[in-house]
């Protein structure tokens, strides 16, 4: 018989119960807010203000103009000025622009006789969504620079044709397995790796056998490096099935070193097996665990570049999504396979992710010291 009065106390029990529980009932408001802000705000699936380096060899009123033109567009920002090709190359391997324009010298006066002088624009077509907006405005921009501001006899000699040869750099056919595999190695072993090792301890908390690991002579180091190394086997194996099912299903090219690149890997698998860790010093049960382990997620494949360009985001959703060691992983693991990166083009985003695990991993080992008193 249906009883109101029991369901509203059992009712009652339930929401006490979860406004006692601080960790579920911050996931339960928070998880919600930073999706609004993060869909909000942050995602951009026409991403603007795309960073733009310039090589002028050739300085003049109509290069000045051209500029002028694109700083003023939405599309891109310029934020490196180039000496030479090397360095243009060197900005575009190293992710830090997604565009290198180059005006050659002759250009001022092939456009007075009317000769279709070149502009040649590099992109960095390893993200094909992220370019191809403001690839389709380009010529129109620098147009309209053209016939903007200059003096109306000058405008007039350079109402020749302009020829824009656009070179999609690492990707040139623009396929989207090529940027979708690499990331879904971050984003596999990110998952995987944070929610194994943040349940490995609060298992033994629910099954009752945490006070026989603590007997054991056993440094918290010890019982660190202990729980973590099998998951660091198990994401080795994950990336080796990942590479070679991208390699013949998928036909994504492999143009690095494949040392450097499990080296990375096994960089990448620590910092996440360590947030883990981390988690599990944190949680007293598998359900908290787990919920802390998407609490972190999601958030870090938003801001990581790998469901949206990262350049298109807001300056302070950059900022957030350089906390993250999957961003750096995305850069470095898509330079290895997809532009054939050395060690010397990667150190910087690797040199991120260590100082990511050295942070953590003490504030980890800390946390865990004081479970053990």
């Amino acid at each position: 018989m249906f009883r109101l009065a029991g369901v509203i106390s059992i009712l009652v029990k339930e929401f006490i119960q979860v406004s006692r529980d601080r960790l579920t009932f911050g996931i339960i408001i928070g998880m919600p807010i930073i999706q609004l802000i993060l869909f909000g705000f942050s995602i951009n699936s026409d991403p603007r203000h795309l960073s733009m380096g310039v090589l002028i060899k050739e300085h003049s009123i109509f290069s000045r103009n051209i500029l002028k033109g694109l700083e003023n567009s939405s599309y891109f920002r310029i934020t490196h000025v180039l000496e030479n090709d090397t360095e243009a190359d060197m900005a575009l391997e190293q992710g830090k622009v997604s565009f290198v324009l180059t005006i050659d010298f002759g250009f001022e006066r092939k456009l007075l006789r009317k000769e279709s002088p070149q502009i040649l624009l590099d992109a960095d077509a390893t993200d094909p969504g992220a370019v191809g907006g403001a690839l389709g405005v380009l010529s129109t921009i620098v147009n309209q620079s053209l016939r903007g501001d200059l003096p109306t006899q000058i405008g007039n000699q350079a109402n020749g044709n302009i020829d824009i040869v656009v070179h999609k750099r690492y990707n040139p056919e623009g396929i989207t397995a090529y940027n979708i595999i690499p990331g879904l190695i971050g984003t596999i072993l990110s998952m995987t790796m944070i929610m194994m090792t943040s349940m490995a301890l609060t298992r033994e908390r629910e099954k009752g056998t945490m006070e026989n690991l603590l007997a054991m002579p056993l440094s918290p180091l010890d019982i660190m490096v202990g729980k973590i190394l099998p998951y660091i086997i198990m994401g080795l194996l994950q990336f080796a099935v990942i590479i070679i099912v991208g390699y013949f299903l998928f036909g994504v090219p492999f143009l690095g070193s494949i040392w450097l690149s499990l080296g990375m890997v096994l960089i990448f698998i620590t910092a996440n097996l360590i947030v883990g860790y981390f988690f599990s010093t944190l949680a007293k049960t598998q359900l908290q665990a787990m919920q802390l382990t998407f609490f972190f997620f999601l958030p870090s494949i938003l801001l990581s570049g790998f469901m949206f360009p990262f350049f298109g985001m807001p300056k302070w959703a950059q900022f957030l999504g350089e906390l993250f060691p999957i961003t750096h992983f995305l850069r470095i693991i898509r330079g290895i396979l997809l532009k054939g990166s050395s060690l010397e083009i990667i150190y910087p985003e690797m040199l991120s992710i260590i100082a990511f695990i050295l942070i953590v991993g003490g504030i980890a080992l800390a946390r865990f010291q004081r479970t053990l008193d």
